[in-house]
């Protein structure tokens, strides 16, 4: 005898939405709301729990909870970033710019003591002294 269902049936949000709102705005009970919408023929526990867990997820969350994809292992990856507050990110990027600021500077001043060395040996190699 093959199978009519399938299993890990895939319901749309606005369904979900739909047999829980007919549901509240009835009065049914789960029992009632299950033969309503998938008739005697079903495993009556199976859809019962599957209508308690979705008025669940709308009590909670809302509508927009069934928007949520619930199915599978969750991620346990690197967790996202989250985005820093206005002025921590100002003093951020300040601090960034007073520090290529002093970079510059440090970088000049090495540059010129470059310069200054090299012509302190040079006048040395003139006058006939040895460099340190």
């Amino acid at each position: 005898m093959p199978r009519t269902k399938k299993f890990n049936t895939k319901y749309s949000p606005e369904f979900k939405l739909s047999v829980i709102l007919d549901m509240r705005e009835h009065g049914l009970g789960y029992p009632e709301t299950v033969r309503k919408y998938w008739g005697d023929s079903v495993n009556a526990d199976n859809y019962k729990n599957r209508v308690k867990r979705w008025e669940r997820i709308y009590l909670e969350e809302g509508a927009g909870g069934f928007m949520v994809e619930r199915r599978g292992r969750s991620s346990k990856g690197r967790p996202r970033k989250k985005p820093l507050e206005k002025e921590v990110e100002n003093d951020l990027i300040a601090e960034n710019q007073r520090l290529k600021e002093q970079n510059q500077y440090l970088e000049a001043e090495l540059e010129y003591l470059k310069k200054l060395d090299a012509l302190v040996r040079a006048e040395e190699q003139r006058n006939g002294k040895k460099p340190k």
